[in-house]
């Protein structure tokens, strides 16, 4: 069952990724006192890694502990360990590398000279078997329900690695699949499908700057998921739209209360 968007709209894309991380650290901290542990699901691009250097940043950031979190990723470029374009590399750069994770609680998604080397729906299948390990008795299905899953929202209005009308965004039972042929580059990719991520409490989609207004007023607008990815991510508990000004400048102000900081 979908559950309806809200949208916190702010100033700027600075404002927005500080008030998402004081969100995020938050959610974390409750989510840890409440069932002892928190997992969340990230997302690259440049929206995720604001919200990352933002949360490094915040002086709240010690309230979290960082040894009882797991960190899964939304989608993947299919490259080398390491390599500068892969999301974990640049999450490491962001923020991981600055504070006390666990690392076996750290889940990246394999890299194209891992174990499975070139086939990456093999590295699919491999990450869809460690989200089913990681999914207990209480989750619905062979995914953990996630306290928070974020994705930027792509000015196609594709979400991880779904793409309009590519066979990714249509996969029903699957819960992680390789991508071959993406629009943009890499083409090789790794990614949740919407079954995955709509397992997650909540989901939290990032869009800043002119270039996602048209995205963002697309998806909110009742598109379809297959031509629009972004319309078909929900969260169980709560869907948000986490937008700045110049990403929200094509919706109606009906969508949003005007008290939005």
């Amino acid at each position: 069952m979908s559950t309806a968007p809200q949208l916190v709209v702010h100033r700027d894309k600075e404002l927005m990724a500080e008030a998402a991380a004081a969100r995020l650290i938050t959610k974390i901290v409750d989510a840890q006192a409440s069932r002892g542990s928190a997992s969340v699901v990230l997302t690259g691009g440049r929206n995720g890694n604001g919200l990352l250097a933002a949360l490094a940043s915040a002086p709240a950031r010690d309230a979290i502990d960082w040894t009882r979190l797991d960190l899964w990723w939304g989608d993947e470029r299919f490259l080398p360990e390491g390599d500068p374009d892969r999301n974990v590399t640049q999450a490491r750069e962001a923020l991981l590398d600055a504070v006390p994770l666990d690392p076996g609680r750290v889940h990246a998604m394999p890299a194209s000279d891992g174990p499975y080397g070139s086939d990456v729906d093999a590295a699919a299948a491999a990450y869809a078997a460690e989200l089913a390990k990681a999914a207990g008795p209480e989750n619905h299905g062979t995914v953990p329900t996630f306290d928070v899953l974020m994705l930027g929202v792509g000015p196609d209005t594709h979400v991880a690695s779904l793409f309009p009308e590519l066979p990714a965004v249509r996969e029903t039972d699957r819960t992680v699949v390789g991508v071959h042929g993406a629009p943009k580059p890499p083409p090789t990719r790794v990614t949740l499908t919407l079954p995955a991520i709509r397992a997650a409490r909540e989901v939290w989609l990032l869009a800043a700057g002119e270039d996602k207004a048209g995205a963002a007023a697309i998806a909110l607008s009742g598109a379809g998921e297959i031509q629009a990815p972004a319309a078909g991510a929900y969260g169980r508990q709560r869907t948000l739209w986490l937008l700045d000004a110049a990403a929200a400048s094509q919706l109606p102000r009906t969508l949003y209360p005007p008290a939005s900081p």
